[in-house]
């Protein structure tokens, strides 16, 4: 016959396993909860590191907009030369006659009044000009008179036509570069006359110049 303190041994004996699984259950579930926070407390670390760098970014761009127009004033207020996104537009119109790549005379003017202040830019962030060419979409027409085989090379030529000018205009040759882009990258639909005639421009942008460090050799 079971006594009294066999009778609480067997309940003792099947009451501990169930706190025992208990207690790893909950701590289990610390643990899970202790990861979702560290994995939460990483993520918006991320998110405000990645935040600030945009703002800076944001910042010195801003800054430079403001430097470069303040550089450009005054032929900024001329109304023949735009800024946008840190990237100095004149129209083709203003430079060449339709299909050549010759400098009108107020071209070359203008391009004297900007190599100045485009130094002066230049130099306090030791950077280089490219000079890129873009047309519009319009074929070029085959003739006697035609010396280019399509619109990239036009633009290529006209890039050389601008970079050359700067250069006899007392740019440093190695502080400017020329490129060229054809019918790519229009700013306008060429559908239209208003619009092909936005996309015929030639652009300079100063740009960071590059590493002139060499690799290290191995002993």
């Amino acid at each position: 016959m079971m006594g009294v303190d066999d009778t609480l041994d067997d309940a003792t004996e099947q009451t501990a396993p169930v706190w025992a699984v208990f207690g790893d259950l909950m701590a289990g579930l610390l643990g899970a909860f202790v990861l979702i926070l560290v994995g939460v407390l990483v993520v918006q670390i991320d998110l405000v590191a990645s935040l600030k760098q945009e703002v800076e970014k944001r910042q010195m761009e801003e800054q430079r907009r403001m430097a470069l127009e303040k550089a450009l004033a005054i032929p900024l207020a001329s109304g023949r030369v735009t800024v946008h996104n840190g990237r100095i537009g004149i129209s083709g119109s203003v430079l060449f006659a339709t299909g050549s790549d010759e400098l009108r005379s107020e071209g070359r003017q203008l391009l004297k009044s900007l190599v100045q202040p485009l130094l002066v830019y230049l130099r306090e962030r030791d950077e280089m000009l490219m000079v890129s060419g873009f047309t519009d979409n319009t074929t070029l027409l085959r003739g006697p008179q035609q010396r280019f085989a399509d619109n990239l090379e036009l633009s290529a030529q006209r890039a050389l036509t601008v970079a050359r000018a700067l250069i006899d205009e007392g740019m440093p040759s190695s502080q400017v570069f020329a490129a060229a882009f054809g019918a790519e990258q229009p700013v306008a639909d060429n559908a239209d006359e208003k619009g092909r005639a936005q996309n015929r421009r030639v652009e300079m942008a100063p740009v960071p110049k590059a590493s002139n460090a060499k690799p290290a050799r191995n002993e």
